[in-house]
């Protein structure tokens, strides 16, 4: 299996072997008008983001809640049904890098859980540099005049859009 971490071009990482390393299977959702997903993984949340219908603008779909991190039974299967709801070809999950550039505990798992999102999708899985993602979207929901409770709805589905609205702008 290759390993190709995007958003950073030194360090790029896929967990799909059929993503090649100038990133082509990527491109076919806009030749072919399949969406791309956008996922912010956390610890009991996972923020969900998608494209428009032609490819160009990262919007917030929802936040998938769970009891525990190792519950992903019902998130799996969620993600699975906006798959197929929106037509999804491709699927970037945040890839949490230590500021160093080195991989930690987060981004270790975060990489077990795009093995486990690719195994249930059947569709290709690219993990994107998410680094400052949640601050970036804490500050923009800052700026807006989100109260902080409101914000912790939202924050994850932001940091969803920053992280997919990154790998549109690289491809």
């Amino acid at each position: 299996m290759s390993k190709e971490v995007m958003g950073d071009p030194a360090a790029a990482r896929s967990v799909n072997d059929g993503v090649n390393a100038d990133n082509s299977s990527a491109h076919t959702h806009k030749r072919t008008n399949k969406r791309v997903m956008g996922l912010d993984y956390g610890s009991v949340t996972v923020g969900v983001a998608m494209t428009d219908a032609l490819g160009i603008t990262a919007q917030p779909v929802e936040t998938i809640t769970r009891p525990m991190e190792n519950k992903l039974r019902r998130t799996l299967a969620r993600i699975k049904e906006l798959c197929d709801q929106f037509n999804v070809s491709v699927i970037v999950v945040g890839y949490p890098k230590n500021m160093n550039n080195t991989a930690g505990e987060r981004a270790a798992a975060a990489e077990e859980f795009s093995h486990m999102v690719e195994r249930r999708t059947g569709l290709p899985v690219v993990l994107w540099d998410e680094r400052l993602t949640t601050v970036a979207a804490d500050r923009a929901l800052d700026d807006t005049g989100y109260s902080k409770q409101d914000r912790k709805k939202v924050i994850d589905q932001v940091a969803a859009v920053l992280i997919l609205q990154s790998y549109l702008e690289s491809h």
